[in-house]
């Protein structure tokens, strides 16, 4: 009976210094940063890219589409491509012509697989 106790007795000894090394608490600005890097490492690497609202019909959705520019391999000139992307807009703010940047994200309907994360450029018409 007495080993039993003992076992029982040492993994609560074990968790007392874990607790007791705790880091002082930081500034907000640092603990955001901290929140967000440990939110991106628990989920792994996710793409971002910025890009120009094309459609914004449906509910809570919008059409962005992505410019992307590279080399061509063989005689050197830029080749622009573009791609359109399903992304997530909850709040029904982003309009067409505003530059946001999307975020992959889990399958949230059949062709959604990016959420707006932030306006990047409000649209201004002239």
């Amino acid at each position: 009976m007495a080993t039993e106790t003992n076992k029982k007795a040492a993994p609560a000894a074990k968790a007392a210094p874990k607790a007791a090394a705790k880091v002082p608490a930081a500034p907000q600005s640092s603990a955001s940063l901290a929140r967000a890097a440990a939110k991106e490492a628990a989920h792994g690497f996710r793409r971002k890219m910025v890009g120009k609202v094309v459609k914004d019909k449906m509910n809570k959705t919008v059409v962005v589409e992505c410019v992307n520019a590279r080399r061509d391999p063989l005689y050197g000139k830029y080749v622009r491509s573009k791609t359109r992307y399903k992304a997530h807009d909850e709040t029904n703010q982003f309009k067409v012509g505003d530059h946001v940047e999307i975020q992959e994200h889990r399958p949230i309907s059949r062709d959604k697989r990016f959420i707006v994360v932030r306006l990047v450029k409000k649209f201004v018409e002239e």
